[in-house]
């Protein structure tokens, strides 16, 4: 199966080095054509109607988030191309979006292609895009975050999540109806991504603290839902600076 794609990047040499590199390592991926700015890259998009768009974050005239907005309308995959952009990683992040960073690494670029692949082929209804502009428009407490689970994945609000708990290779996210989700990523991804009122207070847990009810002497905390938590030593500084 063919995928039809654009390339949408302001540097000549960068869009020469992703169409060489997908030539020979992507085959299945058709260009159907290049933009240089968001200027062309919205009627590319419009008129060519691909399914999957290589887009770099940052160009004249406006970012990938503009193209996204002027192209709402469509359907389609996006892979992102970024230099390191803290805040653009934790916005892609959590819509679960593909991305490469720059300079662009073969593995990475065969792994970004073949995740964005399936989804194509299964016709997976889980618009990122749509997601990842919703989530700019929030603050950090505000947007939701996409949950790969065993079964898919599911999307829930950051202000839902009471707390995180590690379970090997995976992260139990508890939330406020009193479910829980398993979910296929390690603790430290969402340490890196969850920003305040979240705080790592073990090697195991990370918390809301909007949900504290109270501390204790004994290096315990508990939380809305009655659960009692260890703030281990190492984390006590961070976990005292919140309520300082």
């Amino acid at each position: 199966m063919k995928i039809k794609a654009v390339i949408v990047d302001d540097e000549l040499m960068a869009r020469e080095v992703l169409r060489s590199y997908l030539t020979k390592y992507c085959p299945q991926v058709e260009i159907l054509g290049e933009a240089e700015n968001i200027r062309q890259a919205v009627p590319l998009i419009t008129d060519k109607q691909p399914q999957l768009v290589f887009l770099d974050v940052e160009m004249p005239f406006g970012n990938a988030f503009d193209v996204l907005e002027a192209t709402k309308d469509f359907s389609y995959e996006t892979i992102f191309i970024t230099a390191f952009s803290q805040y653009s990683l934790q916005a892609l992040n959590k819509s679960a979006s593909y991305y490469i960073l720059k300079p662009i690494d073969i593995q990475e670029l065969i792994v970004a292609v073949n995740k964005a692949a399936e989804s194509i082929e299964s016709k997976e209804e889980l618009n990122r895009n749509k997601i990842l502009l919703e989530n700019l428009k929030l603050k950090p407490e505000k947007q939701q975050l996409i949950l790969p689970t065993l079964q898919g994945f599911d999307v829930v609000k950051t202000e839902d999540i009471i707390r995180l708990q590690a379970d090997g290779n995976f992260t139990q996210v508890y939330l406020t109806d009193g479910s829980r989700k398993m979910v296929c990523r390690f603790l430290k991804h969402f340490d890196d991504l969850l920003e305040a009122p979240f705080v790592r207070v073990h090697r195991s847990h990370i918390i809301n603290t909007r949900f504290v009810k109270s501390y204790h002497k004994s290096g315990t905390v508990t939380l809305s839902d009655d659960t009692e938590i260890e703030v281990s030593g190492s984390f006590k500084d961070t976990f005292f600076r919140v309520f300082s």
